[in-house]
């Protein structure tokens, strides 16, 4: 009986709850609130996937797709050397495209780290190139007025202290060694700090891997852990270090206390098409995050780029359901955007031009997406972003608005014929083309 007390005790500890109850309240700081209010009202920006597995060309869990070990891996620090990388041009082509913020990649699951880290000897310093890119970025960011997020993985396929043995991934990298968890913890608490003090305001920090240590995703998983992440110290130690800065995880469930947005991957909140999405949207602000072709580290053979038509209901779609887009980009390893990728942000912000004040600033619709479009409202204005045209008209109960004022065409004031009669608003969808793909309708409401 003793012994199978000790078993049974040793079971129930590979599963730590997260639920509620084991973490002390949050209350964010006026700051935070205001900066939530700000990430809202920005709506677009760029998420930035570079490392050395863009050396290899198949994006950036090759280290775990084709099980190479850590000895061999480790190699290509010797490769990177990105000759053609300028910050000035990425932030400013992010700038020029509407993006109004970059979420930076710091360090992945591959666990090299981007910058000039004092607790890893596996970093950008010990590359030919020899400079601090996060540094680069951030400077950028900061002269040219975008925010700065830094993505940090909590899961690394490298380090033996990491609980390779209990996690989902990194089982053919070599590790045999099982060192201390405690040491791994504090080892993040370490990097979080030097991104928190040595790289002036950030405006985020974009957790990921958190799922490692989790059942596969379903509707039915439990928001259970095979190990204490600790996340609620990290959490705290972020807040203590920057008040204001966001915290996201990326672990595809409920929000955490401690965590100022939701984010959804490859999904519009409310949808799940990829099967990630399984968790309810919260109150918190919340964001998309999606990629310009298949990919989030470069892919040599993925040419799979997604049109202008696209990249705009992916944007509009997602303020429509009250979220930001942030659209990736996988540069190459010589430190260039692909000409697609620099083709789609330009076209994008040229549309932005036009468009952007029915994005900007607003906040989703009365009702969700539907089959015609959605909407995205702000003081005095309501937009009806037409994303597909419908033979028959469209009718919106209990439109919350009692009178229309105007109905026009955003990009030209065309007037539109809209009737709202008894709290039911009826109007005929304009049409939308590859070129014009969100026929946006403005009505100026009391």
């Amino acid at each position: 009986m003793k012994k199978f007390l000790i078993l049974l005790i040793m079971i129930s500890g590979l599963f730590c709850s997260t639920g509620f109850a084991q973490f002390k309240p949050y209350t964010p700081a006026q700051s935070n609130l205001e900066a939530r209010n700000w990430f809202q009202d920005n709506k677009f920006g760029m998420f930035i996937h570079w490392g050395l597995y863009s050396i290899l060309g198949d994006g950036e869990w090759v280290m775990n797709q084709q099980n190479i070990p850590i000895k061999d891996y480790d190699k290509l620090e010797g490769f990177f050397n990105p000759v053609a990388f300028n910050a000035h041009d990425w932030v400013a082509r992010a700038k020029a495209a509407g993006m109004t913020y970059i979420t930076l990649v710091t360090r992945h699951h591959d666990g090299f780290s981007m910058w000039d880290t004092k607790y890893s000897d596996f970093n950008i310093m010990h590359t030919p190139y020899h400079q601090d890119i996060v540094k680069e970025i951030a400077d950028e960011c900061h002269k040219q007025g975008l925010k700065i997020f830094f993505y940090y993985s909590l899961l690394d396929w490298r380090r033996s202290d990491y609980s390779y043995w209990t996690g989902r991934t990194g089982k053919g990298t070599g590790r045999t060694e099982k060192g201390n968890w405690q040491d791994y913890i504090q080892f993040m608490k370490n990097q979080l700090t030097e991104l928190l003090t040595h790289y002036g305001k950030v405006s985020g920090i974009w957790f990921d891997g958190y799922w490692d240590q989790m059942p596969e995703e379903s509707k039915d998983r439990k928001d259970t852990t095979f190990v204490d992440w600790h996340i609620q110290e990290l959490y705290t130690l972020i807040h203590q270090l920057q008040p204001d800065c966001l915290v996201g995880n990326n672990h595809h469930m409920t929000p955490i206390p401690g965590e100022d947005f939701q984010m959804f991957e490859r999904d519009i909140p409310g949808q799940n098409a990829h099967g990630l999405s399984f968790q309810k949207v919260s109150p918190l602000p919340l964001e998309t995050c999606a990629t310009l072709n298949d990919s989030w580290g470069f892919t040599l053979k993925d040419d799979h780029y997604k049109t202008l038509a696209e990249f705009v209901r992916l944007l509009s779609g997602a303020a429509c359901s009250n979220a930001n887009l942030l659209m990736n980009i996988g540069p190459m390893p010589n430190g260039l955007f692909s000409e697609p990728f620099n083709q789609a942000l330009d076209s994008m912000g040229t549309w932005i031009k036009t468009y952007g004040q029915s994005i900007y600033g607003t906040r989703g619709g009365y009702i969700g997406l539907q089959k015609w479009g959605g909407i995205t409202q702000k003081a005095g204005k309501v937009f009806l972003h037409v994303l597909h045209t419908e033979p028959s008209p469209v009718t919106l109960a209990d439109f919350p608005h009692k009178k229309i004022r105007s109905a026009y065409l955003l990009k030209d004031k065309t007037p539109v014929s809209v009737q709202l009669n008894n709290g039911t608003l009826s109007f005929h969808t304009p049409p939308v083309s590859a070129a014009d793909p969100d026929a946006v309708i403005v009505l100026e409401v009391e």
